[in-house]
């Protein structure tokens, strides 16, 4: 009975141990709004799912496409303005930023505070998916800018692009695929 006793004491004590430890918070549920950092590499992650999910490729975080992202994201927050050409419309930013696409799609939002919301959003938005599951892309940028005396206080980036060499040539983004 002691040894019951024991081992029934032990596992309290180890329950309780574990009832302190923190339970951390998935990054595609940071709030933007309270200061988080985009998670770029949890982006990636999430949309690669849903692309295999679909019968579709990964994509990877280019260093490239993240910054002509992070651009339009702040010049977005910037003027207060949900907009594909705040900046410059996207052929031009990619031009600008000496970025060789063959293929680009970009997907903007705003209001969301979460990776996951913003995810959700573009999901359900029939041009916003259809850019997410562009067949040929295999490199993606992602931002999100706040901007907290804003209507819409954060703003989101998202370019999905292949630089891959195609038959003929120039920047093909198909203008039904350029969502908000």
């Amino acid at each position: 009975m002691m040894r019951g006793l024991v081992a029934i004491l032990g596992l309290l004590a180890l329950g309780g141990c574990a009832a302190d430890a923190p339970i951390e918070q998935p990054s595609m549920y940071f709030n933007m709004a309270e200061g988080a950092r985009l998670d770029s590499e949890a982006a990636a992650t999430m949309i690669s799912l849903y692309r295999k999910n679909n019968g579709l490729g990964a994509v990877v975080i280019d260093p490239e496409l993240m910054k002509v992202a992070e651009g339009q994201s702040q010049a977005m927050a910037k003027r207060n303005k949900l907009d594909h050409d705040v900046k410059a419309p996207l052929p031009k930013r990619l031009q600008a930023a000496g970025y060789p696409a063959t293929t680009a799609v970009e997907n903007v939002s705003a209001g969301y505070h979460t990776l996951a919301e913003a995810f959700s959003g573009w999901r359900d938005s029939p041009p916003h998916r259809a850019n997410m599951l562009q067949g040929d892309v295999t490199k993606m940028g992602i931002a999100a800018s706040y901007a907290p005396n804003t209507k819409y206080k954060v703003f989101w980036t998202l370019i999905l692009a292949s630089t891959e060499a195609r038959d003929t040539p120039g920047v093909r983004i198909p203008s039904a695929l350029l969502a908000n």
